[in-house]
């Protein structure tokens, strides 16, 4: 049985916050192992096959394979490329390319999701500073989950660094969302907006804050693949992503390997102590 509030979003006990906990650090070191080990001359495919061994090896499931017909472990996205890139051979990353790399993984039920970008070697000063304010607007989403806060307010935190930083398009129809028993769960989680609306946060939901900044227009196409969304200008788009649990303490970063405390002080999320 699991517990949802009036608007139909899933409420996780402690002890489910503790396996969320667990399929959230499989996410993590996954990545980190990804991080480490993307470099040039390497395809996404590469970087599939890495991914899947780790999330199976710690006696998780890849969620994304199959999922509605998705063929990959991960989604890797490439420069242009702003979310749902399908891993292939066809192309060898270069020096001086971005990569987006998305994961998730279930372990006894419970999905973690988690996406960095990374750049191949030395890249140009704006994807540098393309990433830097990408992952920071997520840090600054991911601030705002505070008990009695709204819903609304992770996209204003969003919104307002981004456009505080330069003129970068936020694709407006793609955004977070709830997680949990299932990967995409209610409520949708916008990247913009107003403050102060939607569902008041509670301990026990579960979000996944995930901006994506483009270097130009927010303007976006799916490939013929019907998978990969990529900017219509053809300019780079990056793409962070932590899976977040609302507690007593703040934000709980159940992707993060360190929980979120280097971030936020006191929450104490190391070993998941304190997620009531």
């Amino acid at each position: 049985m699991f517990k949802k509030n009036r608007h139909g979003i899933q409420i996780k006990s402690a002890e489910q916050l503790e396996k969320m906990r667990a399929a959230g650090l499989v996410v993590a070191r996954t990545l980190e192992l990804l991080r480490t080990s993307v470099r040039a001359g390497m395809t996404p495919l590469d970087l599939d096959a890495i991914a899947e061994e780790a999330i199976r090896g710690e006696g998780a499931i890849p969620s994304f394979k199959g999922y509605q017909g998705f063929p990959a472990t991960i989604c890797a996205s490439v420069n242009d490329e702003v979310v749902h890139g399908i891993p292939t051979r066809n192309r060898a990353l270069c020096e001086g390319d971005i990569i987006s790399i998305d994961c998730g993984a279930i372990l006894d039920g419970w999905h973690g999701d988690s996406a960095i970008t990374v750049g191949i070697g030395e890249v140009d000063p704006a994807l540098t500073e393309l990433m830097r304010v990408t992952e920071e607007a997520m840090w600054r989403g991911i601030g705002a989950l505070r008990v009695g806060g709204h819903l609304s307010d992770i996209g204003h935190q969003v919104e307002q660094y981004v456009r505080s930083q330069g003129r970068y398009g936020i694709p407006q129809e793609y955004g977070g969302h709830g997680i949990g028993t299932e990967m995409h769960m209610d409520p949708w989680v916008a990247n913009h907006g107003r403050p102060g609306r939607g569902p008041r946060f509670e301990v026990g939901m579960c979000l996944a804050i995930e901006p994506m900044v483009n270097l130009g227009t927010d303007r976006t196409k799916v490939l013929a693949d019907d998978w990969t969304v990529v900017t219509v200008d053809g300019r780079a788009s990056a793409h962070f992503e932590h899976s977040v649990a609302v507690t007593e303490n703040g934000p709980l970063v159940l992707t993060a390997l360190d929980g979120g405390a280097s971030r936020f002080p006191g929450v104490g999320a190391g070993q998941g102590e304190s997620v009531s």
